[in-house]
């Protein structure tokens, strides 16, 4: 018989705390359609960085450093000094007996190996030597493939009742456990309670654990891999909409359902260990002298990396004709592989300027493709759409039509050729046509999705009051209220590749994993309106009557611009159009020549086919080397190389009256950075948590994420193969420096008024520098809202909000 110990109240409120405390400790991950980079630690970022070091250690078994080896090559180079690990040991606490001496000695030998804290299945398969960690895996992922398909499957799980209840249904009829060795376990199933909050608490009982989990019901969401991030994704889109959902929760209530029947059937032998198991969950999370030395190493590499980033600032530019009238002004996403190509577009002639935005250009939008009904969400993922927009063509309904219909030819298609019934006697039947088609892929002939040609526009009827104030919020933000050149080309960016599941990851993440075409498009006709104009000049932003916005998309994988030239409702000069294709096609060799260098088997003239070839699992590498965050004119940076590893946002503080533009800088596209960067900082230091394994052995499931293999868990983070070349890391896991040119008082009084910013700083996932009126980095922000200078001087006083 079941344990049907009652719960009292106030036991069942600490256990409903904990396990919501346990799902929001998940990171979300979002389905392959819409990749979106995510911060592992998001749920960790009221933590510190050692403390959350600590944590993963026991019950990830994971070190969030690289080995020690990494970091006593790096100073045998000289590219990490004696003076880099003072500076770590004077801006992070740690045991008073670890110092220089101390931390150099810890070099000559790596740490010591780490594990964690064993579940009931892991205690359960050391004492009877079966894996039921591996039977727990694959039944809980064969259900949710099904359970979470977004249109793969032939025949989905049935959704009624939510996942808890559909996986009652699946598991009393799933015999699998039962013959692997779990008797009795459908009966188990169907005793449980049918709500997962009263199985939550019971199998809390059963097992012992009173009303403290303490890190347990964390650790075994972790134990799902990407299933508890993907459910963790659901809920949080929810909330952002304003609702609830309970899907990761269910899903503890499920994994604890397993441990409860492995525990009753093999208590005996597992109660002694399990108790101090048990023991050793409540105990508080702290971080060992190995993971103070991890941290201070990591910390090193970064005060390293910082010291080459203020050589960068402070080296000679080669940036000339600042006092002319430029020709062209190309505004392009922060994003790192845009700083290669504006620093090649801007060589190619003294009339040429660019400018730093985020990607989405502050229009956001929920976008239907032309013959689309799918709502794609072009902003940021914190962010709720403010517009909603589609490429439909008033006058072209038979276009329409026939896209649509040949849309659902090819989908019924190709659920034909994987049906039951069909799928074998299609392979004996038609495998000889599809020969032609192989050979076209594996001679790199395929070709990648199209763009719409189709003209975006705003669906709602939007009044000129509303237009131009969203024409002069973007120009306020970008810094661009006067000297508008003859041509202004706003250019989003994408990437075009072939046979990749994580297509969309290499896509902008300011527009939530798609192409930045779309809103490019939009501001450009947007800006080009001529009533909106009149109404900017009123607003104290006067465009000249020769300057014309033009949209264009930046092919990250190709370094090809395409313009959208038919958008305009006037002509461009056909002299002037040949100039700026000119300009664009040969700073996109000068961009590929320098990406080649980092590429595996790469060179200038091949990356095109390597775009179109299904068997290159390496086409570009991303936002792979990401590193710093600058906002600061672009006259600091300009002919200045940052190695494609500094994200450029353009920011005149002198603008900013009321520091405004500098709050959503700090609030918007920092956050989204420091997604970025902690992604690949998780993907390269934890790969077995937070990456997505290896490339070569994914299977689309569901059509939201890849397992490694035929089943088990989804894999979340990113593949093996966009932070690692095949023989080093392409990443150098580091955490993000914020450089902005801004008055450390303003800096300092947003902070305040937004903790959840602050953390990010005060807990070591991101570090804060100011960039002084000569362009050198000057004061670095300390916890608690204290400042202190880069040379070492003492701190100053809090600072104080500027008067207005």
């Amino acid at each position: 018989m079941t344990n049907t110990t009652p719960v009292d109240t106030l036991h069942g409120d600490a256990l409903a705390k904990a396990a919501d405390q346990a799902v929001r400790a998940i990171p979300p991950a979002w389905p392959l359609t819409a990749t979106v980079a995510v911060n592992p630690f998001l749920g960790q970022s009221n933590e510190s960085f050692d403390k959350t070091a600590a944590l993963l250690a026991r019950i990830g078994g994971v070190r969030l450093a690289l080995p020690r080896k990494h970091f006593a090559d790096k100073i045998a180079k000289g590219d990490m000094t004696d003076e880099d690990i003072l500076a770590a040991l004077q801006t992070n606490a740690a045991d008073p007996s670890i110092d220089l001496a101390a931390i150099k000695a810890a070099l000559s030998k790596e740490a010591s190996p780490i594990r964690a804290l064993p579940t009931v299945a892991d205690l359960a398969a050391e004492a009877t030597g079966k894996d039921w960690p591996g039977l727990i895996s694959d039944r809980i992922g064969t259900f949710a493939a099904g359970f979470f398909d977004q249109g793969q499957a032939l025949w989905a799980a049935s959704r009624r009742n939510g996942l808890y209840a559909a996986w009652r249904a699946f598991a009393t009829h799933d015999l699998t456990p039962e013959i692997l060795g779990l008797k009795g376990f459908g009966i188990h199933v169907s005793d449980t309670p049918e709500t997962p909050h009263a199985a939550i608490e019971r199998a809390s009982v059963s097992l012992g654990l009173g009303a403290e989990p303490g890190t347990y019901f964390h650790q075994l969401l972790l134990t799902l891999g990407g299933w508890a991030q993907y459910a963790r994704h659901i809920q949080f889109k929810a909330e952002i909409d304003g609702g609830v959902d309970t899907t990761a929760l269910e899903l503890l209530a499920i994994r604890l359902v397993f441990e409860e029947a492995l525990y009753q059937q093999h208590k005996t032998c597992i109660e002694a260990e399990w108790r101090k198991v048990r023991t050793a969950h409540v105990a508080p999370v702290v971080a060992n002298r190995d993971i103070q030395i991890d941290n201070l190493l990591q910390s090193a590499a970064e005060h390293a990396a910082q010291r080459k980033l203020a050589a960068a600032l402070t080296a000679p530019s080669t940036a000339t004709g600042a006092d002319q009238r430029p020709i062209l002004q190309a505004a392009f996403c922060i994003d790192v592989r845009s700083e290669v190509f504006r620093r090649s577009l801007e060589s190619m002639d003294p009339s040429i300027r660019t400018i730093g935005f985020a990607g989405f250009f502050g229009l956001g939008a929920s976008h239907h493709g032309f013959a689309s009904d799918v709502a794609e969400h072009r902003l940021p993922v914190l962010l709720k759409p403010s517009v909603f927009t589609c490429s439909a063509v008033d006058d072209n309904q038979r276009a329409d039509q026939k896209a649509r219909f040949g849309a659902r030819a090819i989908r019924a298609w190709g659920r034909f050729k994987l049906a039951a019934v069909s799928s074998f006697a299609f392979v004996e039947a038609m495998g000889p046509v599809y020969a032609g088609k192989l050979l076209r892929d594996g001679l790199r002939f395929t070709k990648g999705a199209k763009l719409d040609k189709a003209k975006p526009r705003f669906v709602q009827n939007l009044d000129l009051e509303t237009k131009s104030a969203m024409a002069e919020r973007v120009l306020r933000a970008m810094s661009l209220t006067e000297g508008f050149g003859r041509f202004v080309l706003i250019c989003g960016h994408g990437a075009n590749v072939v046979n990749n599941p994580y297509a969309s990851a290499l896509h902008c993440g300011a527009c939530g994993g798609h192409a930045g075409d779309v809103n490019a498009r939009l501001l450009a006709d947007l800006i080009n309106d001529r009533a909106v104009r009149e109404a900017l000049t009123a607003r104290g932003i006067t465009i000249p009557d020769d300057t014309i916005f033009l949209a264009g998309l930046h092919d990250t994988t190709t370094d090809a611009v395409t313009l959208f030239e038919d958008d305009l409702d006037c002509n461009i000069a056909s002299k002037d159009l040949a100039q700026l294709r000119k300009w664009l096609a040969d700073a996109g060799r000068l961009t590929r020549a320098e990406r080649a260098q980092h590429l595996p088997r790469a060179t200038p003239q091949n990356l095109h086919a390597r775009s179109r070839d299904w068997s290159e699992t390496r086409p570009e590498f991303g936002l792979a080397g990401c590193r710093a965050f600058i906002a600061a004119p672009r006259s600091r940076t300009a002919g200045k190389s940052l190695e494609g590893q500094t994200f450029l946002h353009d920011y005149v503080w002198q603008k900013d009256e009321d520091f405004k533009i500098l709050e959503l800088i700090l609030t918007a596209p920092v956050v989204v950075a420091s997604w970025i960067s902690l992604q690949y900082f998780g993907s390269a230091v934890a790969p077995s948590l937070f990456g997505a394994g290896n490339k070569l052995l994914h299977n689309v499931v569901g059509g939201i994420g890849v397992v490694e293999g035929n089943g088990g868990n989804l894999r979340a983070g990113l593949p093996w193969q966009s932070v690692h070349d095949g023989e080093k890391l392409v990443h150098e896991p580091l955490r993000l420096t914020v450089a902005l040119e801004a008055p450390k008082e303003a800096i300092t009084d947003i902070l305040q008024r937004h903790p959840q910013v602050s953390a990010l700083f005060d807990n070591g996932w991101l570090a804060l520098i100011t960039i002084d009126d000569k362009g050198q980095l000057a004061w670095r922000h300390r916890n608690g809202g204290t400042w202190e200078k880069m040379d070492g001087g003492e701190r100053d006083a809090p600072s104080r909000r500027l008067a207005s």
